[in-house]
C-alpha cells in the first residue's frame, strides 16, 4: 500500500501492520494529533459498569466541561460520544434544505430556530485545507459542500450557508482570531446561516476559543465543537461536546438520547476537566516536546511549515518516500492527498519512541 492509502485519517495501525508486516514492533503511531501523555483518569468499577450511566453525572460533566470552556450556562454544553459523530449529526440538527422536492433531508424540517429566525442550511463551506469529515458529513446529508481557502471565506457565504472553521486547523495549525470569527458569525447570521467552529485542538490555544459566546445573544448562530480525547490523550473513550444556543443544545440532546457517553467517559471527564493544574503543566510540556520535534525534523531535511504543540506539519520533496521508509521502521506518519510533499508528525510518547524516530531519520542519509 502506498502513502496515499493512509491519507484519509490518521491512526490506521491495522492497515499499517498488514502493509508493512516486516516492520519492527511495537509500532509507533505518530499519525494522529493525540497527546501521548494521557491524563491519569479514573475508571468506572464494579456495580457502576452494571448499570446505565447516571444522568445526574452527565449533567455534572457538562457543568465541569462548561467551566473549563469558559461557558457560563452549562445548559448550552452537550456531551456526545466524540466530535466525529457530533459533526456528522449537525446537518440534521440544524436543518438542511433538499436539493429537489422542496422538503427537508432527514426530517430536519425548516431547521432549528437559533434565536433570530429559523435556519435551513442550503450549502456548506469548509475553510481548508483541513480534514475531510466536515465536508463529507454535510455531503452525506445531501448538502452541497466545498472547501475554500481562508482568504475566500467571506465571498463564499451565501444564503443559508453553514460555514465550518477548524480552529486551530488540522493539519497546518492555522489560528483564526476571535475578532475575525465574530465577523464571520455576523456575516453568516445576516444570511440566515450558521458558523460551526471545530475546536478539537483548542486546549493548546485556549485564548482563541469562542466557546464562551456560542449560542448567546452575542453569537446566536455560532455552534462550537470540542474534543476530550486529543489533549487529554484518551481518544478511545470517545467523548466530545457541542456548545450552542439552548435550542440547539436541546435538539442535540433529543436526538442522542439519555445515555450518549459511557461511564468510563463520565469518570474521566469529571476528573480531567476539574484538574486545571494538570492542564497548565501539560501545555508547557507539549510546547517543549513540539520544539524538540521541530529541531529533530529540521536536522533531517524537513521544513516545518505549521502545526500545533500536539502535531507538526512538515514538507519534503520526497515525502512519499520518507513515509515509506518510516513505515518500514515501524513508525506511522500522516500523508495528505491535497499535497504529496507534506507529512504530519505527532509527538513520540516515550524515550524509546524518540530514539527509534531519531534512528529512522538518520537512516535517510544512508539510503
Amino acid at each position: 500500500m502506498s502513502s496515499a492509502g493512509f491519507a484519509h485519517h490518521g491512526g490506521r495501525l491495522g492497515a499499517a501492520r498488514v502493509a508493512y508486516s516486516q516492520a519492527p514492533q511495537p509500532w509507533i503511531d505518530l499519525s494522529t494529533g493525540i497527546n501521548p501523555r494521557s491524563y491519569p483518569a479514573p475508571r468506572a468499577r464494579g456495580v457502576t459498569l452494571n448499570r446505565l450511566p447516571d444522568t445526574g453525572e452527565l449533567s455534572r460533566l457538562e457543568a465541569v466541561a462548561a467551566g473549563a470552556f469558559g461557558v457560563a450556562d452549562s445548559h448550552r454544553v452537550v456531551a456526545t460520544g466524540g466530535t466525529e459523530p457530533a459533526l456528522r449529526l449537525l446537518p440534521y440538527v440544524l436543518g438542511v434544505v433538499a436539493r429537489a422536492g422542496g422538503g427537508a433531508v432527514g426530517g430536519a424540517g425548516a431547521g432549528v430556530d437559533l434565536g433570530a429566525g429559523g435556519v435551513g442550511i442550503a450549502a456548506a463551506v469548509v475553510a481548508g485545507p483541513t480534514y475531510g469529515s466536515h465536508a463529507d458529513g454535510w455531503a452525506q446529508a445531501g448538502v452541497p459542500s466545498r472547501v475554500v481557502a481562508d482568504a475566500e471565506l467571506e465571498g463564499a457565504v451565501g444564503d443559508r450557508t453553514a460555514l465550518i472553521v477548524v480552529n486551530p486547523n488540522n493539519p497546518d495549525g492555522r489560528v483564526v482570531g476571535r475578532e475575525r470569527l465574530r465577523q464571520l458569525h455576523d456575516l453568516v447570521a445576516s444570511r440566515s446561516g450558521v458558523l460551526v467552529v471545530d475546536e478539537a485542538f483548542a486546549e493548546v490555544t485556549p485564548q482563541a476559543s469562542v466557546a464562551d459566546i456560542a449560542g448567546t445573544r452575542e453569537a446566536e448562530h455560532l455552534v462550537v465543537l470540542r474534543s476530550f480525547g486529543k489533549f487529554y490523550g484518551l481518544a478511545g473513550l470517545r467523548l466530545g461536546f457541542v456548545v450552542g444556543s439552548p435550542l440547539v443544545a436541546a435538539r442535540v440532546r433529543g436526538v442522542i438520547g439519555d445515555w450518549p457517553v459511557s461511564v468510563d467517559a463520565l469518570a474521566a471527564g469529571l476528573a480531567a476537566y476539574a484538574d486545571h493544574q494538570w492542564a497548565d503543566r501539560m501545555r508547557l510540556q507539549l510546547a517543549a516536546a513540539a520544539r524538540r520535534l521541530d529541531g529533530l525534523l529540521s536536522r533531517h531535511g524537513f521544513e516545518v511549515v505549521g502545526g500545533t504543540s500536539l502535531y507538526r506539519l512538515v514538507r519534503a520533496a520526497d515525502a512519499p518516500v520518507r513515509f515509506e521508509r518510516l513505515a518500514a521502521a515501524g513508525i506511522l506518519t500522516r500523508p495528505f492527498q491535497h499535497d504529496a510533499t507534506l507529512l504530519r508528525f505527532g509527538l513520540p510518547g516515550t524515550p524509546d519512541g524518540w530514539r527509534r524516530l531519531t534512528e529512522a531519520l538518520a537512516g535517510f542519509r544512508d539510503a
